[in-house]
């Protein structure tokens, strides 16, 4: 087995990382961080570069510019880089061999034995299909098959493409408990997915990019911040309401037929509302909402209107 340093996280730099194919810009000018100890979610919609960003993290694909570091390295300067960084991307397996048997023919590659191979069988909870053939696997138990992959080496670096994809309701937080794990332990957990929902309750940080560029990057609680909470006002004179509101100084911003108030809760803008005389049809507190603050930064990128959201 590898000595038990390899479970110490290194941190991972992306420096104006740029790559086009043909006349298609997939990655421009990416720079970004991630850091030992915590779960990073790299998010993005389907096409916006993700996958590509990490095929050039792990040497599958040559930038045009700029470098992706692994503990201040390139991923092929290491050593034993099999050993350093464990990943799962475009995960593809022989459908005649057993879960076992694919796990056993990349084992002497990263230098463990059988034992290992039993190990993280269990750990991705597929020992009682360890000796069934990977092509009657549906798709969740190939993502668990993918994972016990990376694991295999018990690397330090976990680099993840979707994988939740296939995962009942029930795999999704048993992913998300041991990945929150594996991060305990001190190792740099990256991982990319289309769909903030699916990363939410795993992630300590998150990278959005849109069309191969950064829009946003911060811990999920700053995240959490820019998803401020509302109240949604509406009325026969959407005018005077705003005009009734911003009196008391909150923002103010129409979204069709109603207002969005931020700065103040209902009960406020109630009483506001009827110190000006104004009729009222609707007056909700709004939560905050994630979802939709990470779809408003894709959008804002797609535009590139979004670089004054990036945060350090």
């Amino acid at each position: 087995m590898p000595a038990t340093q390899s479970r110490t996280g290194m941190s991972i730099e992306f420096r104006g990382l740029t790559k086009s194919f043909g006349g298609v810009q997939a990655v421009q000018d990416l720079s970004f961080d991630v850091a030992p100890g915590r779960v990073t979610g790299f998010l993005g919609p389907n096409g916006s570069g993700k996958t590509t960003t990490l095929r050039m993290l792990l040497g599958l694909v040559t930038p045009d510019a700029g470098t992706a570091l692994v503990g201040g390295r390139a991923y092929a300067d290491h050593p034993h880089p099999g050993r350093v960084v464990g990943a799962s991307l475009e995960a593809s397996f022989h459908p005649g061999r057993t879960a076992r048997a694919h796990l056993r023919t990349l084992s002497p590659h990263v230098g463990v034995g059988d034992a290992r191979v039993d190990e993280v069988l269990a750990q991705v909870g597929l020992s009682a299909a360890a000796e069934r053939k990977v092509g009657g696997f549906s798709l969740g138990m190939r993502q668990r098959l993918a994972l016990a992959t990376t694991l295999l080496a018990d690397p330090g670096v976990l680099v993840l493409d979707e994988p939740a994809n296939g995962l009942d309701p029930a795999g999704i937080i048993w992913l998300r408990d041991l990945l929150r794990f594996l991060a305990s332990e001190g190792r740099t957990v990256l991982v990319s997915s289309h769909v903030l929902a699916e990363v939410q309750a795993t992630v300590d940080d998150v990278v959005v990019i849109a069309e191969g560029r950064l829009v946003h990057a911060s811990s999920l609680a700053e995240m959490v911040h820019l998803a401020d909470s509302h109240v949604r006002l509406a009325g026969p004179d959407l005018a005077a309401l705003a005009s009734a509101a911003q009196q008391h100084g909150w923002s103010v911003d129409r979204h069709g037929d109603h207002l969005r108030v931020r700065g103040a809760r209902a009960a406020e803008v109630g009483s506001a509302a009827f110190a000006a005389g104004q009729v009222v049809h609707e007056l909700t507190d709004v939560g905050a909402n994630l979802e939709e603050t990470f779809l408003e930064l894709v959008a804002r990128g797609a535009a590139g209107t979004a670089g004054a959201e990036v945060a350090a």
